[in-house]
């Protein structure tokens, strides 16, 4: 093969997957080498996640070879495998703006192709959602196909169990299991492998097809004859693979085979699409597959940050909670760490290594962990529970009913809390602070700093009742540490409540409550206003509830001068802080002569934003529009 034949460029060529369709197949390994050069080179720049779509390379062009897209629904699990089927369905010009501003999504994003018919950026949502594609389909009288690819982590998820349990036997409906970390199968051994290749050759199922319709042409014992060699098949695969679930649960079962092998994977989706019934396709495929480095360590190039992001030797808010954590644990044989399969993402991978017994990984399943943290907890255990703030939506129900309500002393870690610029709509931390702001016995801490940070942590596990941490993706920030906390010895312990940056005496005519990481937008802001003339003091908030205890120190700080109270926040205004704390502070007669306004995220999911906005800019919440709206309001 010469080095112009390797550089032939397949991607611009494929508007439609019906382009893709069009290229041999003798040219498929072509293109899965061109599809893993964009991917390492776009995912190393942007960020994103690498080893996962390097893995799913050949399934992917299997699947577009076999299927005919929009009108086949394919649906991932999770989302950020999805980048190769961006570059099959037409958005490989626009590649280069992975997780970029106003570029294309890490996830699958019904807005932004019609190839995606189903947004996924959390996990294990893909076959209840298939399961509503499928039987529409059938009530429709519609031969579409769903195609869901659920990868084996997604399948640690409880809702695919609540969706197999509802399945039904005759719709067009195909679950690809890709397995390529957690052993769902046995092992099986050669000669079960090599029966699984001969499953995967073309003529295959011909011959078993033919068979089966010779058998029962034989006069009078045709029917019984193909029934006993059925059964007779069945349990010697049985023999070998183990009783089958899925079998047990209504669909057709074939493989397991190798997902990286594009003609074996084509072969079986076609007899899968022939079937016309429910059908699991069980492959097998290796994480970062033609990247030696994330073949190595598929771990680290899960999710990856920028190569081009800043070299800081500081710790991340999750690294410094894990190691504070591990720390604290040495001294607390009750501490024990939860997650739910994100010990990377978290910080606890220390933890882990330090306290395995006193670590869990429950899977996909934060209903779970939450709940059974509360049990732990019942029992006089002091658990942490490590979850980021959009995959704690899910748990609503357990903290306020195994939880709250039985005032159970379990530390949640609210991990990416805010606006999270990178991974969009389904990441964005914002409704945390107003699902926890009305729950009972909750304390709710939002430290900014580090140190602020290892008091919160202090101060929650020696509560007897639930508390919040929550934090913001990344590292403290300079600015605001430079602003709030310069007194401050790095290690201190301190009490969390409000701090200001200014003195009464000075005559503030304008201030501004806050707390998370846009208070450093609040200060650009507050400059602005005093080049202007305009003094503008800020409070920044460490803890938001019990509300009613910060709107006494709040009173107490407030300045006579103030004409203007304005409660900025990152995250939805329903429920959130401004509303909670202003209607505190309405008892006090000094607030209720002041002029406040709310400025948040104001019903909105922060969707899309322009190429040269700042995450902030597209919620309306950045430094230039505080400034432009208390000018206005004054």
């Amino acid at each position: 093969m010469s080095s112009s034949e390797t550089k032939i460029d397949f991607l611009s060529r494929i508007s439609s997957p019906e382009d893709f369709k069009n290229i041999p197949d003798d040219q498929m390994p072509k293109v899965a080498a061109q599809i893993r050069e964009v991917l390492v080179d776009t995912v190393t720049r942007n960020g994103g996640h690498l080893a996962s779509n390097l893995g799913v390379v050949e399934m992917t062009m299997a699947i577009h070879k076999v299927f005919d897209s929009p009108k086949d629904h394919i649906i991932f699990d999770v989302g950020h495998q999805s980048y190769v089927h961006k570059l099959l369905t037409g958005r490989y010009k626009n590649i280069d703006t992975l997780r970029r501003a106003g570029g294309l999504c890490g996830f699958t994003n019904r807005d932004e192709s019609e190839h995606d018919c189903f947004g996924a950026g959390h996990s294990s949502t893909s076959l209840s959602a298939g399961l509503g594609f499928a039987i529409s389909d059938k009530l429709s009288g519609s031969d579409a196909h769903t195609v869901v690819v659920l990868g084996d982590g997604a399948y640690t998820g409880g809702m695919i169990h609540e969706a197999l349990n509802n399945s039904q036997k005759a719709l067009n409906l195909i679950i690809i299991l890709n397995e390529n970390e957690m052993s769902i199968s046995k092992n099986i051994g050669r000669f079960a492998q090599n029966l699984s290749r001969l499953r995967t050759r073309p003529g295959y199922f011909k011959t078993k097809r033919a068979t089966g319709r010779f058998l029962r042409k034989i006069p009078l014992i045709g029917n019984a004859l193909f029934n006993f060699a059925l059964g007779i098949k069945k349990a010697f695969k049985n023999l070998l693979y183990g009783s089958n679930y899925f079998e047990s649960m209504g669909y057709t079962y074939l493989g397991p085979i190798d997902g990286n092998d594009y003609k074996a994977v084509t072969t079986l989706l076609r007899e899968a699409k022939r079937l016309n019934e429910s059908v699991v396709v069980h492959i097998k495929t290796q994480k970062g597959k033609g990247y030696a480095p994330a073949e190595q360590a598929p771990d680290v190039y899960h999710g990856m940050s920028p190569c081009t992001a800043e070299n800081s030797q500081d710790m991340t808010f999750s690294a410094a909670m894990g190691k504070r954590l591990t720390e604290l644990a040495a001294k607390n044989d009750k501490i024990c760490a939860i997650t739910a399969a994100m010990c990377d993402g978290t910080g606890l991978n220390e933890f882990k290594a330090t306290h395995s017994e006193r670590f869990f990984d429950v899977g996909i399943a934060e209903e779970h962990a939450l709940t059974f943290a509360a049990g732990l907890a019942a029992n006089g255990m002091k658990p942490a529970v490590a979850v980021y703030s959009t995959f704690l939506q899910r748990g609503y129900d357990n903290i306020v009913h195994d939880i709250a309500l039985q005032n159970l002393p379990v530390v949640i870690f609210v991990d990416r809390a805010g606006l999270n610029s990178a991974d969009g709509a389904t990441h964005h931390g914002i409704f945390d602070v107003s699902f926890l702001s009305h729950i009972p016995n909750m304390t709710v801490y939002t430290p900014i700093t580090l140190d602020a940070l290892y008091s919160s942590m202090y101060a929650a596990f020696s509560s007897d009742s639930p508390c919040a941490i929550r934090y913001p993706n990344g590292r403290e920030d300079e600015t605001i540490k430079k602003e709030f906390y310069s007194t401050v010895q790095a290690g201190d312990i301190f009490d969390l409540s409000c701090r200001a940056n200014f003195d009464p005496s000075d005559d503030p005519r304008v201030i501004i409550i806050t707390h998370g990481r846009i208070t450093a937008e609040a200060i650009k802001a507050s400059q602005s206003l005093h080049q202007r003339g305009i003094h503008c003091g800020i409070i920044l908030l460490e803890m938001l509830k019990p509300y009613d205890i910060i709107a006494g120190q709040i009173a107490d700080m407030m300045p006579e001068s103030a004409e203007l109270i304005v409660f900025l926040e990152e995250e939805i205004r329903a429920g959130g802080m401004g509303i909670s704390l202003s209607d505190k502070l309405k008892k006090y007669d000094s607030f209720n002569k002041k002029k406040n306004i709310i400025m948040a995220v104001d019903d909105s999911f922060v969707k899309d934003r322009k190429p040269e906005e700042s995450i902030f800019e597209s919620a309306s919440i950045d430094a230039q529009s505080i400034y432009n709206h208390i000018v206005n309001n004054l």
